[in-house]
This record gives structure tokens, C-alpha cells and sequence, in this order.
């Protein structure tokens, strides 16, 4: 009884422990026998007792379940006496630590180099590079203020007509909407006629003129003349100015035109909708050049000043790693958040940017820091532990755990067991970890058929 309690002890450790050799199949078709002088293996199978399936049927599900499992010879594929004779019938124990992650140094090797090549796992060098510290601080695109116009009725009237819709890309001075104004139609009248007032002073001057070159008319009346053309084209001015305000058009219809060429991004008209010149009626933004603005905590002001670099990560953009410079920086502390806002200007002759948009932004100190530096991609999390997987043999990677100082974008600086030069698993680094992990069920064999 007392041995049969060891053995089930030794069937638990077995079967959580994370890392497994699995090494190239010997082709041989019948199982190996226990040797006579290990009391532990079962004499009919060749392999561990406690871990028999043969012996204990309601292990094979548990083994199945785990894709630990050779539908052959019905035993686990990883201590098949047939597909795995060097292991004598026997799982392999790796070390696993009480925190729920693998030790470190802990290996994973696959059965074969080709199941290796094949698992499509893919490596980086680990750098060593010069590292900036930086501060830290939430970030939010918004348009550029001076490339955002807001277009509206010049007069008030009824629209007639929508020419350009949200989304739609404009040009400068494309029109947007038609009008009827009867204020309009006012204002061109009296521009006709203040046309007409001037032309006729005119006229009249010219006559005085004649006039007092042949001694008919005196110098008085042509000065009088001449004062009435003035006040005449004074007139003319002033409703000129007005009419050219309310746009292009003619008769009590006016057009509305775009100051700048960009994107609609609001429409708030609709047609037959009355208008009264104090309202928005479209939203047009060039989006060539982006704000993002920066909410820095006023503990962190000290090391914050104009001019500083700053690279951002979006939420929604991930791979993308944004640079700019602190081109403003406000001198007021806001009393409800207390952060100061601080403004970057950002290329977006690409349009990936969109106005609100999330994310993190670093600002960059002055110093920088020899660090040991991996992509992002490379770390994975067992518990409360960070691990990445060294590369040492085509088939054989070994888990090494390492502690996160920083990240900037795809970029993670690291200390622990990983130095500058070794190849580290990116793409597939998830696989290794499920292997090593600590209730990996029977022996957690990487193989990939």
C-alpha cells in the first residue's frame, strides 16, 4: 500500500511538471521490456507503473486530452516505449518553482529538427542599446485648430441644395450648399443701383469738365460734381463689400464655399431647412497635420520642457510608433485633473490618425542607459513571472526568466538571465510557455506532425 501511495505521488509530479526532450521516433514497432532490475516499471509494458495506461485506464483520457497521446501503441507519446525508447519508460521531471512558473533554465526540445522548422517559431537578437527613461502621460489625437473651418450662411435664407457630404474630400473654395436669401437678393439690387448712382456721377463730372473748358460752367459746379462722384463710389464700395460676403450666386440664390480644402467631417443642414448665418452648417478639417495632446502629471513637470521628443503608441494602432516634439506646453495646472496639457505635432500625410483616438505617450529625458533590450513579442507571462525563451540549438529553447524595467513601443528593456546577442523566441514564444508551464498535463510534449 505504501508503495502504491509513492508511485501515485510520483504520477502527480509526472504529470504537472512543464518541459519535455522529445527526441526522433526509433521506428520500432514493439514495446521495450522492463529491465529485470527496476521494480518500478511494469513488467508487462515496459513503463513507469504509476503512469501505465495500460495498467490504469483512467489515465488515457487525461493523456488524450492533453494531445500527449500515441493512437498506435497506446501509450503517451512522449515515454512511448516504441516512439521514445531512450526514455525507459519514463516522463521527464523539469524543475518547476511554488509561484506557478517554470523554473528558470527549463528546456523544451522538440522531437525532431524538421517539427521544429516546421512549428513556424521565429527569433530576434536581443540588443544592447542605449536607453532613454522618459515621462509618462495619456494621449488623445484632435484636429490642428488652425486647419479646422466651420462654414455658414452669410445671410439668412432657406437651403436649397446639399453639394458635398460627410467624408467627402473638398478643395478650396468647392461649394458646400446653395441658398435663397431675399436679403440677398436685396443686397444685389442695391448693388445694381449703387452701379448705376456711381456710373451717372461719373458721367456728370466728365460733362462739368467739358463745360468749364469751353466757359460755360464754373469751377464750383464741377467741384460739386466731383464730390457727388466720390460719394457715389463710397457707396458702391460698401455694398460691393456686403454682396461679396454673402458668395457666389445670382438673384436671391448664394452658394456656400469651403475656406480651406480637406474632409467634410459635419454636416448640420438639411434642404428646405431655414437658416439664420449663426449656426455652422459644415465642418471642413485638413488632416494632413495632427494634435495630439498630452494630459503630464504635475509631479512630472520637473523633467518636461519644450522641444522634448515624444513617441507615442495608439491604442487602435499598435505597430505604429508616432515621434514629434513639445511644441506648446500650458502654464496652467487644470484643478480638476491636475495635468498640464502639453501639444505634439504629428505627420498624417498617411491618414492612419483620427481624431480621438487613445494612447501612451513618453517624453523623453535628457540621459540615456546602456540596457539589455527585446521586442515585445518575446515576453510572455506565467503567473506573477515574466519569461522569455532563449534559442540554443535549432530544436531546443530554454526558458529564462527576467524582470520588465520599460517598455517604448515594440520595445522592452529587461534584466535577468537574457544577454545582448542571444536569440530569443518572438513569433511562437506562447507555444514554449504552455509547455513549461506548471499544470502542463503529462510530459507537454512541443511535437508538431
Amino acid at each position: 500500500m505504501r508503495r502504491t501511495l509513492q508511485r501515485l505521488c510520483f504520477l502527480g509530479i509526472g504529470l504537472l511538471t512543464g518541459c519535455v526532450d522529445v527526441s526522433s521516433p526509433s521506428g520500432a514497432d514493439r514495446p521495450v521490456r522492463a529491465a529485470a532490475d527496476d521494480p518500478d516499471l511494469c513488467d508487462e509494458h515496459g513503463v513507469l507503473e504509476a503512469v501505465c495506461p495500460q495498467c490504469n485506464p483512467r489515465l488515457v483520457p487525461v493523456f488524450q486530452s492533453s494531445g500527449d497521446w500515441c493512437d498506435e501503441h497506446g501509450f503517451p507519446e512522449s515515454f512511448c516505449p516504441s516512439c521514445a525508447p531512450e526514455q525507459g519508460g519514463r516522463p521527464i521531471i523539469q524543475p518547476t518553482a511554488t509561484d506557478g512558473a517554470p523554473a528558470d533554465g527549463t528546456r523544451v526540445r522538440f522531437r525532431t529538427r524538421k517539427t521544429a522548422e516546421q512549428a513556424g517559431l521565429a527569433v530576434a537578437i536581443a540588443e544592447e542599446t542605449d536607453w532613454v527613461d522618459g515621462t509618462h502621460a495619456v494621449a488623445r489625437i484632435t484636429w490642428d485648430a488652425t486647419r479646422v473651418a466651420a462654414v455658414s450662411a452669410r445671410a439668412p435664407g432657406v437651403v436649397s441644395a446639399i453639394r458635398a457630404e460627410v467624408g467627402d474630400s473638398v478643395g478650396r473654395g468647392q461649394v458646400l450648399a446653395e441658398v435663397r436669401s431675399a436679403h440677398v437678393a436685396g443686397d444685389r439690387s442695391r448693388l445694381i443701383a449703387a452701379t448705376q448712382i456711381r456710373d451717372v456721377a461719373a458721367a456728370e463730372v466728365e460733362r462739368q469738365r467739358t463745360l468749364l473748358a469751353g466757359g460755360v460752367s464754373s469751377q464750383r459746379e464741377l467741384l460739386a460734381s466731383e464730390q457727388a462722384l466720390s460719394s457715389a463710389e463710397a457707396v458702391l464700395v460698401a455694398v460691393a463689400a456686403e454682396v461679396a460676403l454673402v458668395g457666389a450666386g445670382s438673384g436671391d440664390r448664394t452658394q456656400l464655399t469651403t475656406p480651406l480644402a480637406g474632409t467634410v467631417i459635419a454636416r448640420h443642414v438639411r434642404v428646405g431647412q431655414a437658416v439664420d448665418g449663426l449656426q455652422p452648417l459644415f465642418e471642413v478639417v485638413d488632416p494632413q497635420v495632427m494634435w495630439a495632446e498630452l494630459d503630464i502629471s504635475e509631479r512630472d513637470l520637473v523633467g518636461v520642457a519644450l522641444g522634448q521628443e515624444v513617441r507615442i503608441q495608439l491604442d487602435a494602432l499598435p505597430d505604429a510608433l508616432l515621434t514629434g516634439h513639445i511644441s506648446a506646453l500650458s502654464p496652467m495646472v487644470a484643478p480638476e485633473t491636475r495635468t498640464v496639457l502639453a501639444r505634439v505635432e504629428l505627420d498624417n500625410t498617411a491618414g492612419l490618425l483620427r481624431a480621438n483616438l487613445y494612447g501612451t505617450a513618453t517624453i523623453l529625458g535628457a540621459s540615456s542607459t546602456a540596457a539589455v533590450v527585446v521586442p515585445g513579442a518575446a515576453i510572455q507571462r506565467a503567473g506573477a513571472v515574466h519569461l522569455v525563451f532563449v534559442q540554443q540549438q535549432v530544436d531546443t529553447f530554454v526558458a529564462r526568466r527576467v524582470r520588465v524595467l520599460a517598455r517604448q513601443g515594440e520595445k522592452v528593456r529587461i534584466v535577468g538571465g537574457v544577454s545582448a546577442g542571444d536569440q530569443v523566441v518572438t513569433t511562437g514564444s506562447f507555444l514554449l510557455k504552455t509547455e513549461t508551464l506548471k499544470d502542463s498535463i503529462g510530459a507537454g510534449c512541443c511535437d508538431v506532425e
